[in-house]
């Protein structure tokens, strides 16, 4: 097999795959390939395959079917790709120790991440646009004016375009992720002692925002449609409170969506007795036709914070922030550049190459995807009437039935290595209702969350005592 030396690395300029040899699809045939190849010894550790376009043009195939087959061996530790440098032998992986229980593997279902991309043209296609990011990595590792570089700001406004929204550019900031985002809104828009309101359950980030700022929280009672707009009137009039927090698409932790009818009442209330609302719109993007947000009915009122940790990945750390007016900008940028600086250039010129060229759309036409069929298994599972979901919230609401309560059902789940969280974590007003949140998304695949819920399904079905039998 010819060898050549470049620089550091030695290149198979001749490695040719005989794919007839199998009767698998294309793709896998590679991956089986590499595997064969080292072996036998013709693939060494720290050998560079040949480029994906070329090694395609000589086997007559499409450059997807190579980018797959690439992908899957990395998938099974095979090969590693590096940036800007190209795809390197790694190895035979080491076996994986057998489990010494039947019990399962840990699940964690405590994270309301959204399904990680496992098709190997898509996972291709995210690593070309890095590939693509990285030419310019020089400049972008230099320090930039905070708020955004002009390329940047654009593809902001063409992503908050698909929610009605189009601000004018000064008031669009790019930030180092919607905790960042909400730290700096709060903080210009309250001091310690202050009150901000939101629904009673809450996003635990919110709560720890606020723990930090010496800030208090007062949660806001709830029904079907989400908060109450008259007692939004009574707490503005008896709390004096600096702004509302409000979470109105696919609540975390409830998955409850406001309907617009209830938008417009809540947006009718802060107009009428001058208060400020904080819209945190985390999940805004993955219904396919949302809700118009409250940025749109009040902009005037509203900051409006588009996170693309959950409609993108959460390792982006970078969130569109809208402000009411550009006046109101200023303060805000001044804040959030105390404590972060800016965000990160790389990150943000990757989430802006993934909005520009499609790939962003892709990832979010994929979390649809999956998150309904997850859905889909949990409605089939899990006894009706035991939990609210929405058929594209990334977590289920479960309301425990008697004699279950919280503490019980968590740590039951947490014995098997099934993690969850109790209601706790999210209540404003101390008296969490007997529930938790389970989270079907993230790097657990599917067939784990099928087991977990499987598993829950039966202690919900018993009592306590009943289902520890199985332990």
């Amino acid at each position: 097999m010819l060898r050549t030396r470049f620089g550091p690395f030695v290149i198979m300029l001749d490695w040719t795959p005989d794919l007839a040899r199998s009767d698998k699809p294309r793709y896998l045939a590679i991956a089986d390939l590499i595997a064969e190849d080292i072996r036998a010894g013709r693939l060494s550790v720290g050998d560079r395959l040949p480029p994906q376009r070329k090694l395609a043009h000589r086997l007559e195939i499409d450059f997807t079917t190579v980018a797959r087959g690439y992908v899957e061996a990395q998938k099974r530790g095979l090969v590693e790709s590096r940036v800007g440098q190209g795809t390197f032998v790694r190895g035979l992986p080491r076996a994986e120790p057998r489990p010494r229980t039947a019990r399962p593997d840990l699940v964690d279902l405590t994270m309301n991440l959204p399904p990680e991309p496992d098709d190997p043209e898509l996972v291709a296609r995210m690593q070309d646009g890095l590939a693509e990011v990285s030419r310019d990595l020089v400049a972008l590792l230099r320090y930039q004016s905070f708020g955004g570089a002009p390329a940047d700001k654009d593809a902001a406004s063409a992503w908050l375009g698909r929610r009605a929204l189009v601000p004018a550019q000064e008031r669009v900031f790019v930030t180092p992720g919607a905790h960042a985002a909400l730290v700096g809104i709060f903080s210009l828009l309250a001091k310690p002692g202050d009150v901000i309101l939101c629904e009673a359950l809450t996003y635990p980030g919110a709560r720890s925002i606020a723990a930090q700022l010496g800030l208090t929280l007062v949660g806001l009672p709830m029904d079907a449609d989400g908060i109450d707009p008259d007692a939004l009137a009574d707490a503005v009039k008896r709390h004096k409170p600096k702004a509302l927090y409000l979470n109105p698409t696919l609540q975390n932790p409830t998955t409850l969506t406001i309907p617009e009818a209830r938008r417009a009442a809540i947006v009718a209330v802060a107009r009428r007795m001058g208060l400020r609302i904080v819209e945190d719109d985390a999940y805004g993007f993955i219904p396919a036709h949302g809700l118009p947000p409250l940025a749109a009915m009040a902009p005037d009122l509203t900051w409006h914070v588009a996170g693309l940790a959950k409609c993108i990945g959460a390792g982006l750390r970078a969130a569109y922030v809208i402000a009411p007016e550009a006046k109101a900008g200023w303060p805000f940028a001044a804040a959030l550049r105390a404590a972060n600086v800016m965000a990160s250039p790389l990150t943000v010129a990757l989430a802006t190459r993934w909005i520009e060229d499609g790939t962003a759309d892709t990832i979010l036409r994929f979390i649809r995807a999956e998150t309904a069929a997850r859905q889909a298994l949990a409605a089939d599972i899990l006894p009706k009437g035991t939990f609210r979901a929405d058929p594209l919230s990334f977590n289920l609401w479960v309301e425990l039935p008697e004699p279950w309560t919280r503490s019980a059902f968590v740590g039951h789940m947490q014995a098997t290595g099934i993690g969850i969280v109790a209601s706790d974590a999210f209540c404003t007003d101390g008296n969490p209702p007997e529930a938790a949140r389970v989270c079907l998304g993230g790097p657990v695949g599917r067939d784990k969350v099928r087991h977990a819920l499987e598993y829950m399904a039966h202690a919900l079905a018993h009592s306590p005592a009943a289902a520890s039998t199985v332990l």
